[in-house]
């Protein structure tokens, strides 16, 4: 997702648009750029690749105006160049930067062209500039121009926009992709992120989409649709005050992985009684899990890879069927929905465009709505009946790390509640899975102490293009989670596989050059996956073999790599088990030497299809 910073300030703003955006790079670019009001025109540094290129640029030609745009770029129309940066211009009197996908641009383009504007970029982005930019030709006061531009966009959209002869106006727009308003003191800001505008203000609007909004040094005046005004509320933001570094680590995605017995600690006391040893005691729930027929989850990557563990949960714990689905099919085939049925969406973001579409499929089917994430002010936690947050703190890195492991403790602690409240577990069984749940901290600490193994593993894996992954019952979602993380960060192909499913046709791969990394802790199933294991021996497969204690001592295969891990409750292993997973990855892609942090054509949250 493209990041978006606009300032209405009293003093030179480029430097502060550039601390904004940095903030803004974990959500992955390729591009950025900003445009400032220079003394009655407007003026635009741009560059390709990272923000470093741009601070190059203002270092040798700085802006100094007082009111302006940035924008970093993830390529959607055109290749990432620095004519595609972002901001566009029309007529030297509009500047534009824009998240998202335009659906209509072309209809537009034609409609411009044959109007006699010239395109100097590949863009959808551009008819937006050329849109408003004909409105003020057509006499249209820079307010209305931008209105009756917005007024003709079909398709997902934030924008900021900035015209030259108005240093005390900047107009925002938000159409599913998020855009929040930042409160200052003879200043005001806009930002696709909170976070973003932490330097500057801890007090934050968030638009709601249909949104306009027209930003000046003393004021703030949002507008609904239909061009009437509104009042959206005011709120604190609680991140200002946290600092997104690397602290020791080389990393963010590193550091986040190291923390995680932290915030899996965190997020397991906000939802589980451990004195009382109860899971959501102490939480208000609109809907009754003893009245539900079924559960639909919809969540998108890594989220629905959380979403497949806690299928097994509830189904084991509560006898609860699940129907989980990537959201970017949900959204599409008309699932029919039970009467007061729950509907469950996963996002680390909150903004995640399937999942915001499938929620408000759900909602329109008359669903309970719940919502697990990691940004309480996001438009999903907004829609949602109730919010389930994750408290994983800012996750940079784009490789899902500690959001996930959130995730899963959350959804162990709501699969617990409903077994409880559905009658399908005794008050003992209760208290013996919340005591599981307790232990997760210190089980992900011993599993960080296997780093100095996987460097190891990570030096043989980065010769290969090809892994193969396997795992039963809650391990399979872990050996798709474990591809996953191969795939994003280190290019390494890789396919995770339900183990019992090999002999279906992964079975063909297998020869002296194919790794395969094995998730086994020693479960009611083990025996079964040794026995695929024997299969992969059988063919000269390299088995990495990640299991515990007594999964290595009663293993009848000699794996090339053993990753021992300490015996667990069986609840708890796919949230432990999940960090040597993530690990592997890592140390893969840093000894290839890949942005581990903001992999090549990934985005933190894609809030377009």
């Amino acid at each position: 997702m493209c990041g978006i910073v606009g300032i209405v300030g009293r003093q030179a703003v480029a430097p502060m648009i550039v601390e904004a955006l940095k903030r803004l790079e974990y959500r992955g670019y390729d591009s950025a750029g900003i445009a400032t009001i220079e003394h009655g025109h407007l003026d635009r540094r741009r560059a390709e690749g990272k923000l470093v290129n741009l601070e190059d640029r203002l270092r040798s030609r700085p802006l100094i105006g007082h009111t302006g745009i940035g924008h970093t770029r993830w390529a959607t129309h055109g290749v990432p160049n620095e004519s595609n940066a972002h901001p566009h211009f029309s007529d030297d009197r509009v500047a534009v930067v824009h998240n998202g996908i335009i659906e209509n641009f072309r209809e537009l383009r034609d409609e411009l062209i044959a109007d006699g504007f010239h395109f100097a970029s590949q863009t959808d982005t551009e008819v937006i500039a050329h849109l408003v930019a004909r409105g003020l030709r057509d006499g249209l006061a820079p307010k209305e121009a931008a209105r009756a531009a917005i007024s003709r966009l079909r398709g997902a959209f934030a924008l900021a926009i900035l015209f030259k002869d108005e240093e005390n106006l900047l107009v925002g727009a938000r159409n599913g992709p998020p855009l929040a308003i930042g409160h200052g003191d003879g200043e005001n800001y806009l930002g696709s992120d909170a976070i973003a505008l932490a330097p500057f203000t801890n007090t934050i609007t968030y638009l709601e989409d249909g949104d306009w909004c027209a930003l000046s040094h003393d004021g703030i005046d949002i507008y609904d649709v239909d061009g009437r005004p509104v009042e959206r509320a005011m709120q604190k933001f609680i991140g200002s005050s946290l600092l997104v570094d690397k602290g020791n680590h080389r990393h963010f995605m590193l550091k986040e992985i190291y923390e995680q017995p932290e915030v899996i600690s965190h997020t397991l006391a906000n939802y589980v009684d451990f004195v009382a040893e109860r899971a959501l005691a102490r939480e208000a729930l609109p809907f009754d899990f003893a009245g539900l027929e079924r559960i639909a989850i919809s969540a998108c990557g890594t989220a629905y890879l959380a979403g497949l563990v806690a299928k097994y949960w509830f189904e084991r714990y509560a006898r609860l069927p699940v129907d989980i689905d990537i959201a970017s099919e949900f959204r599409y085939r008309e699932m029919p929905m039970p009467k007061n049925g729950l509907a469950l969406f996963i996002s680390q973001s909150g903004e995640t465009a399937d999942t915001l579409a499938s929620l408000r499929y759900c909602r329109a089917e008359g669903q309970h709505i719940g919502a697990v994430v990691n940004v309480r002010g996001s438009t999903i936690a907004r829609e949602a009946d109730i919010v389930f947050p994750t408290l994983a703190g800012p996750e940079i890195g784009v490789a899902s790390t500690k959001a996930f492991t959130c995730q899963l403790s959350v959804l162990a602690a709501l699969a617990v509640a409903a077994g409880r409240a559905r009658g399908e577990l005794s008050a003992e069984a209760e208290a013996g899975l919340v005591r599981a749940l307790g232990e997760a901290p210190r089980f992900a600490n011993q599993a960080l102490k296997l780093e100095g193994q996987i460097e190891k593993i990570a030096h043989d894996l980065s010769k290969v293009r090809h892994v193969l992954y396997l795992g039963r019952d809650t391990s399979y979602p872990l050996a798709m989670e474990g591809a996953l993380k191969l795939k994003e960060i280190s290019y390494i192909h890789a396919e995770g596989y339900a183990a019992g499913e090999l002999k279906h046709g992964p079975i063909a791969l297998i020869d002296e050059d194919m790794p395969v990394v094995v998730v086994a802790p020693h479960d009611h199933i083990y025996e079964k996956t040794v026995s695929n294991m024997q299969e992969v021996a059988a063919r000269g497969g390299r088995i990495i073999l990640i299991t515990d204690e007594r999964g290595a001592a009663e293993c009848s295969v000699n794996p090339e790599h053993l990753l021992v891990l300490p015996d667990m409750p069986e609840i708890i292993a796919p949230i432990v088990y999940a960090l040597p997973v993530q690990l592997i990855a890592y140390h893969t892609a840093v000894i290839m030497g890949t942005d581990v942090d903001q992999p090549r054509n990934l985005a933190k949250s894609v809030t377009v299809e």
